[in-house]
């Protein structure tokens, strides 16, 4: 008897919690009240918070970790990825441009390091680099990404329509698909032949590589991305804390 009160407990914090998330109620990147305070709200015990928590994370609604965030930085500068690349680089000053190299339709399997559990029956992948200019006038490339996203509604339609506004942060908002959780990981790699020719750089180059995979606010996959980055200009920053 105990424990179905308990599940019942639980499964009134989640419902709770979800409903206000997918109303707007908290802003993105927004902190939930502490276990304590939740624990006080819903009249229940922390662990009964703990739990509920975590099947919120589970749904991808919240992200509950230690270590606040983790972000790229160019030439110093925070990039802020929500909005897209482009316009992050903007931001940040950044003498980058980007050309786009293909986009095609592509097949799960063909995903590197895409989740098993993402729902995801066809892909388009657009592939792009950006450059800048060098003191001799000349361009040189500076990263190569590579991001998955759903073929699904005008995004079956990428590899002939492009891209809108050249952004694809752009496109993907204009079919409801604006990523707020997901995961990213970040690893050192070694350029093979066919990154190290896209990139300019010799095979076996050291380069910094991001994953990151990001859903909306309901659960939905939005994009897979592989980024590598050359390490002169970018880094990895990590903040750290307890978040929910």
């Amino acid at each position: 008897m105990t424990s179905q009160v308990m599940y019942g407990k639980r499964d009134l914090v989640v419902e709770t919690l979800a409903e206000q998330i997918r109303r707007g109620e908290f802003a993105h990147g927004q902190r939930l009240d502490g276990e304590h305070r939740l624990a006080q709200e819903f009249d229940v015990s922390r662990g009964t918070i703990r739990q509920a928590l975590g099947e919120l994370q589970r749904r991808r609604l919240i992200a509950t970790r230690t270590g606040i965030g983790s972000f790229v930085t160019f030439d110093g500068h925070p990039l802020d990825q929500r909005g897209g690349w482009a316009q992050a680089l903007a931001d940040a000053g950044s003498d980058l441009t980007t050309s786009v190299l293909d986009i095609a339709p592509v097949d799960r399997a063909s995903i590197p390091g895409l989740p098993d559990d993402v729902d995801l029956d066809e892909a388009v992948a657009v592939r792009r680099v950006r450059s800048a200019q060098q003191p001799d006038g000349t361009q040189r490339v500076l990263s190569f990404e590579c991001a998955s996203i759903p073929a699904t509604g005008a995004l079956r339609d990428l590899p002939t329509t492009g891209l809108t506004d050249g952004s694809l942060w752009t496109t993907l908002q204009a079919e409801g698909l604006v990523g707020t959780t997901g995961e990213q990981c970040v690893d050192v790699h070694a350029l093979d032949e066919r990154e190290a020719g896209i990139l300019g750089r010799e095979p076996g180059t050291a380069f910094l590589r991001t994953v990151r995979t990001s859903f909306t606010s309901d659960g939905r996959f939005v994009e897979h991305v592989v980024s590598l980055l050359d390490p002169a200009r970018f880094t990895l920053r990590l903040s750290f804390g307890e978040d929910a």
